[in-house]
């Protein structure tokens, strides 16, 4: 929610929910950290300002609730693409969630219902 603007339904969707009952996963900071270098490659100063939101606030406010990808979450992960394929980082996601008894939250959807029965688009909430 870096954003001021950020999308309503969303902020109200977080704001309802305990700061201590939310989880990322490292796949998830992965693909900040992905996005962030990217756009620092195009626009120095941007990626600068994300960068230093990803460190001094993401990191600071998920601090031991960065989820890792262990033996459980691979193994999981493996079995999801079995017998349909999808998406490495998708997998291990869906993996974290239903190892650790939570829910996926994302806008997409598609991508994870097949895999988990536990997802939330706060986007339309």
């Amino acid at each position: 929610m870096r954003k001021p603007q950020a999308d309503p339904a969303v902020r109200a969707w977080i704001l309802r929910r305990r700061p201590h009952d939310l989880y990322l996963s490292v796949v998830t900071v992965m693909e900040i950290e992905l996005g962030i270098r990217r756009l620092e490659r195009k626009d120095e100063i941007q990626g600068r300002r994300l960068r230093t939101w990803l460190e001094d606030e993401v990191l600071d406010l998920f601090s031991g609730r960065i989820l890792a990808v262990d033996i459980k979450v691979a193994a999981r992960a493996a079995a999801l693409q079995v017998p349909d394929p999808r998406p490495e980082r998708d997998c291990l996601l869906a993996a974290t969630a239903l190892v650790h008894d939570m829910e996926v939250v994302t806008r997409n959807v598609k991508d994870f219902l097949p895999m988990s029965s536990r997802v939330i688009n706060p986007w339309e909430t």
